[in-house]
């Protein structure tokens, strides 16, 4: 079903011009059909010339018809259908097993390890936003494991996308675990199959990007995981 309401999408143009060349043919068909009807004098011929000019106002309407719909697929459904209106941010599916593994840390041994962040503790500075762009759950320094679902808001009265991403502490390489077309406000945001990374330490993010381009400062938190027993 997505890949048909892609098609619809991609193909979008092209279907107005090809219903366009079959209307123009058949609005042609349907004025000589009309021509010949009033000057029809014999009842066969009259009959013939009716049947054709009903043929044509029917292609018509189901022509218009048809375009209406197209415009109405591509409108109002294709939007609502996040398979059907992939975004050019990569999309990743959080419940299978993440195969993205994140570079290898780089520290310096003279630097002194950092405090573990306080439970619950998000710092404006981490660019947090209560009911715009916000982690509630997991909390700043928990420990997780296995599938752990986020929860917080994503949304901005100009809402395009938002996007979950993980780094170690301290590294600048993200890698992004979902993307979201839908606003959320204090709901779930995805599920984060942590099973196949290392324990360890990492930053969760969150970025909420506006419909014109815009990123706004991501909300990130630090959370540890845990090995599955």
């Amino acid at each position: 079903m997505e890949q048909v309401l892609q098609f619809f999408r991609d193909y979008e143009i092209w279907i107005y011009v090809f219903l366009g060349i079959i209307m123009i043919w058949q609005i042609r068909k349907f004025a000589l059909a009309w021509d010949e009807l009033r000057g029809a004098f014999f009842g066969m011929e009259r009959e013939a010339a009716q049947a054709r000019v009903n043929s044509a106002a029917t292609m018509v309407v189901l022509l218009i018809i048809m375009a209406v719909a197209e415009f109405t697929v591509v409108t109002f459904v294709v939007p609502t259908i996040p398979g059907a209106n992939p975004l050019p941010t990569s999309s990743l599916n959080l419940l299978a097993t993440p195969t993205t593994t994140l570079p290898p840390a780089t520290q310096n041994p003279n630097e002194t390890p950092g405090v573990t962040p306080t439970p619950g503790e998000v710092a404006a500075a981490e660019g947090c936003t209560v009911g715009q762009v916000n982690l509630v759950s997991p909390v700043n320094g928990e420990h997780i494991s296995g599938n752990v679902t986020i929860k917080g808001s994503a949304s901005l009265p100009n809402f395009g996308f938002y996007t979950l991403q993980i780094a170690y502490p301290g590294d600048s390489d993200w890698v992004p675990i979902q993307v979201g077309q839908q606003a959320v406000v204090n709901d779930v945001l995805g599920v984060w199959n942590t099973s196949a990374l290392t324990p360890g330490a990492y930053m969760l993010s969150l970025e909420v990007t506006d419909n014109v381009g815009n990123i706004l400062p991501s909300c990130a938190i630090q959370v540890t995981v845990e090995a599955v027993e």
